[in-house]
């Protein structure tokens, strides 16, 4: 709760939870990158470099209504299709917040070919999964099925979105027709897919029933963060909720993977974690030596032109102001004085998070449709990689010195939060160091 009234700062659309951050693969500018491939490396270095070129091509096409189809063949025998739609609670208005969450629900109840029981037998006939998902700014329908059934999976989801009988408000309507086009959605998937046969079946489906814009796809307009903070104290509850935040970067933007080394550098933690002094993150070691909170969790989340990096907290009534201060004080230092040991230790951290959440067809597919959207590409893995393994402890001390440092942050609390300390002191305490 305390999270989302942080996120509001920014936007006044309802969002959705914060820790979909890390799902996010987030990438910078590719001049000057390093190359993972050169050098006389140890033989198991480049072996592993071997089984992450052994991943199979992503293919990319673009219908001529700007839909665009991207798949990875895997060859097994289940797959992951969906559709990632460039439109979520971001592109409302006063008039219809909370249209887009609406229609996500609102797409599963019933089509002009189907009635909800019909669509819920064939799913499970199937023995398929159909789901749906917004975000702030994308909304996503997928289903995961046995690769034979491909063809009825992408009839299914082209069915729900382009012949719902339970949309027939104007404003509801009106949305569908704004944002709903060919050049913001594509069609993505991963597992045992022809992409051949996925093209021909979006040309099918999608060819003449989605139209284009008359010129440019109509841009957002510009978001503008807020310093400042939003209590609701509760006594009644028994721990207190505490996010604080900067802004940060969207996901095309070059500082993206030195703030997401940063993040992992700060970590999280929770008391199930034990191990004491012999974490790796600062803060985890301060909290669980000094018995500061409950747990912690860092974010860092994008969007096409800000971002939100900070961390939410559960700590006792007693223990807020000082979980706080020590909080702030790791950031301090990471802006001055990081060391080389932690950066390299949190980019393999880093890397080996970002491999493992690519395992299946469902996470693959999310991370094709996505990465579509954001770049208009696929982003190879060893391109990540070396991205990652740019950054140094120097890097990590200018970017955050480049956006923490003596920067106003968002504040949201929520429970006992009495002893929080006042906003205008909490905004000082970003610049002990201040000449």
């Amino acid at each position: 709760m305390a999270a989302a009234a942080a996120r509001a700062v920014i936007s006044p659309a309802a969002r959705p939870p914060l820790w979909r951050f890390a799902r996010r693969f987030l990438v910078g500018g590719a001049a000057g990158r390093p190359s993972l491939l050169g050098g006389n490396r140890p033989r198991s270095t480049r072996a592993a470099a071997q089984v992450v070129l052994n991943v199979p091509e992503t293919r990319v096409t673009r219908l001529e209504n700007g839909l665009r189809v991207a798949s990875e063949d895997s060859g097994l025998s289940t797959c992951t299709v969906g559709l990632w739609i460039d439109a979520g609670s971001r592109y409302e208005n006063e008039k219809n917040n909370g249209t887009a969450h609406f229609l996500e629900h609102m797409a599963f109840k019933g089509t002009k070919k189907r009635s909800q029981l019909d669509l819920e037998l064939e799913i499970e006939n199937m023995g398929a999964h159909l789901n749906a998902y917004t975000s702030r700014e994308q909304t996503v329908y997928y289903a995961k099925a046995f690769s034979k059934d491909l063809p009825r999976a992408v009839e299914i989801l082209a069915d729900i979105i382009q012949n719902s009988t339970s949309i027939n408000r104007k404003d509801l309507v009106d949305y569908i027709t704004t944002h709903y086009k060919g050049p913001r959605i594509v069609l993505a998937a991963a597992g045992g897919v022809s992409h051949d046969e996925l093209l021909e079946l979006a040309k099918f489906h999608f060819g003449d029933s989605l139209s284009t814009y008359k010129g440019e796809t109509p841009a957002l307009p510009p978001c503008k963060f807020t310093g400042s903070e939003i209590r609701v104290r509760d006594d009644k509850m028994p721990l207190a909720h505490l996010a604080i935040a900067v802004e940060a970067v969207g996901w095309a933007h070059p500082d993206t993977i030195c703030l997401m080394v940063a993040n992992t550098l700060i970590g999280n933690w929770d008391r199930s974690f034990g191990g004491g002094m012999n974490l790796s993150s600062k803060l985890a070691q301060l909290t669980c030596h000094g018995n500061l909170c409950h747990s912690f969790q860092s974010f860092n989340t994008c969007y096409t032109d800000t971002g939100l990096w900070g961390i939410y907290m559960v700590c006792e009534p007693a223990t807020v102001a000082d979980m706080l201060h020590v909080v702030q004080k790791e950031w301090i230092r990471l802006c001055t004085s990081v060391t080389e040991s932690e950066v390299a230790r949190a980019k393999n951290l880093l890397k080996t998070n970002m491999l493992l959440q690519l395992d299946g067809s469902t996470p693959i597919c999310e991370d094709i449709g996505r990465q579509m959207l954001c770049y208009n590409r696929r982003i190879p893995i060893p391109e990540l990689e070396a991205r990652v393994d740019a950054v140094n402890a120097e890097t990590i001390r200018e970017v955050c010195s480049k956006y923490i440092y003596d920067k106003s942050p968002a504040i949201a609390a929520v429970g006992p939060i009495e002893q929080l300390p006042d906003f205008n002191r909490i905004r000082s305490n970003m610049c002990w160091l201040r000449n």
